[in-house]
């Protein structure tokens, strides 16, 4: 009785004044009768009494003849209704939108549009870390919010690796740069997550890892804090580290030398032979788990192959779940080397190592960046040690994986995939990767949404 009597009180909160909210609400509810007047005089042919008499005695004086019967008048009448109706409502709505949204109501149409169509949008988990994910996520969401982040946690190094040393939490710094990238207002949270002190005790550390280091504090857990996050910022997606373990990397070289911790792996020249993580017993997070069982299409990359997309197959029961699912897992191979890590690679061997780590069987299929990079721009790669990563087909199909390559790079002194381009040609790839019978449902499915959007 108690919860019900709360209830009803909270509900009787609408009518508290100054809200602009009671007026409008009694005005449609006026055109609601006004509409039922109207259709009673159409059916019934009667008006009130006087009002009958006034109606036929105004017609005859303009038009000189008698009124044969009132529907005129119901129609006229329920015409103002409904303007009553849609005046009310709006104006009530408006008085709401301007005062949870201020300087939005001319916007609010197009936003919930944006968000309905977005929520009908692939199902698509995105795997790795560092620049090359949060790329891949501003180009994601603007076609879908069904998106979830599975991020490496092996950061060792910077503000991330620091507060980590100090005080015991995940690195943050993959995870604040997807928060950014899913971001509705992505600007906004960029200048504020991205700032960074340059003196006192905070020197080095980014506005982001901080918050996201309180928040970790104040609900006791990373995931948490993270969750927190997005509901403050609206994000179109999910973001979760790929384990809530403190692991560190171990890389294994071919002339024998054992490397630990990310940082040192990247600085470290040298072919690496096995990458391992420590604890070995380290298990994903349900949630991540799920997020792969009913997803549409799992992406690997694009990233740092050893320290950014292997770290997450290593983690127990995540690389063996991308593997038992129906969805197609896609690896987008990175269009430059990078020194030390993956030297003179070319996208074959980028997929054999990830097979050798992963299993035969987890990649269906690899896209593979074909540019025309600028001569200047090459040079200075050259002399940083990194390259364009070549392509072949047929060596990429004789390991059991399909091969698909487009362009991505847009100009600039950095190459990297253009995020639009690149979202695009994997939703068309989701789509060329399906069963005959799925696509023809998908297409079905498009025609009928586009036709309901047209009426």
């Amino acid at each position: 009785m108690k919860n019900k009597s709360k209830t009803h009180f909270e509900n009787l909160k609408w009518l508290y004044p100054n809200m602009g909210i009671k007026r409008y609400f009694m005005l449609a509810v006026f055109g609601i009768f006004l509409v039922s007047w109207g259709f009673a005089v159409m059916s019934f042919g009667e008006m009130l009494g006087f009002l009958e008499s006034y109606f036929r005695d105004l017609i005859y004086q303009l038009t000189g003849k008698q009124a044969a019967s009132v529907v005129p008048a119901g129609i006229i009448i329920c015409l103002a209704g409904l303007t009553l109706i849609y005046i009310g409502f709006k104006r009530m709505l408006k008085s709401i939108i301007v005062t949870l949204l201020p300087g939005n109501e001319e916007k609010i149409v197009d936003v919930m549009f944006s968000r309905s169509r977005l929520k009908r949008g692939p199902k698509i988990v995105v795997v790795g870390g560092g620049t090359g994910l949060s790329v891949l996520l501003k180009g994601l969401k603007e076609y879908t919010s069904n998106l979830t982040a599975i991020v490496t946690v092996a950061d060792d190094g910077g503000s991330s690796g620091r507060l980590r040393r100090e005080l015991g939490i995940l690195p943050p710094g993959d995870v604040r740069s997807c928060l950014v990238a899913l971001a509705e207002k992505e600007e906004i949270m960029e200048d504020l997550f991205s700032y960074r002190f340059d003196s006192g005790a905070f020197a080095g550390h980014s506005m982001g890892n901080l918050f996201l280091a309180g928040m970790a504090g104040r609900f006791g857990d990373f995931q948490k804090g993270i969750e927190q996050v997005g509901k403050v910022f609206a994000l179109r997606g999910e973001v979760y580290p790929s384990t809530l373990s403190q692991i560190t990397l171990e890389a294994y070289f071919e002339d024998g030398r054992s490397i630990n911790g990310e940082t040192a792996i990247r600085s470290t020249p040298g072919k690496i032979k096995q990458l391992k993580v420590t604890p070995q017993n380290c298990k994903p997070l349900p949630e991540a788990l799920k997020a792969v069982e009913e997803a549409d299409l799992v992406v690997l990359g694009p990233g740092s192959l050893y320290t950014s997309v292997l770290p997450n197959l290593l983690i127990g029961g995540l690389k063996d779940k991308i593997a038992s699912v129906k969805a197609p897992c896609v690896y987008v191979c990175n269009i430059m080397t990078e020194r030390g890590e993956t030297d003179n690679f070319t996208v074959t061997e980028h997929l054999e190592v990830i097979i050798e780590h992963g299993g035969i069987g987890l990649v269906d299929a690899v896209l593979a960046a074909k540019e025309d990079i600028p001569p200047e721009v090459r040079e200075r790669y050259q002399r940083e040690g990194a390259e364009a990563v070549t392509g072949d087909s047929k060596s990429v199909e004789n390991l059991g994986v399909q091969y698909y390559e487009s362009s991505f790079y847009t100009g600039g002194e950095v190459v990297r995939h253009n995020p639009e381009r690149l979202a695009k040609e994997l939703l068309r790839l989701q789509f060329r990767l399906k069963p005959v019978k799925e696509r023809i449902a998908m297409v079905d499915s498009y025609l009928l949404n586009r036709k309901i959007n047209t009426l």
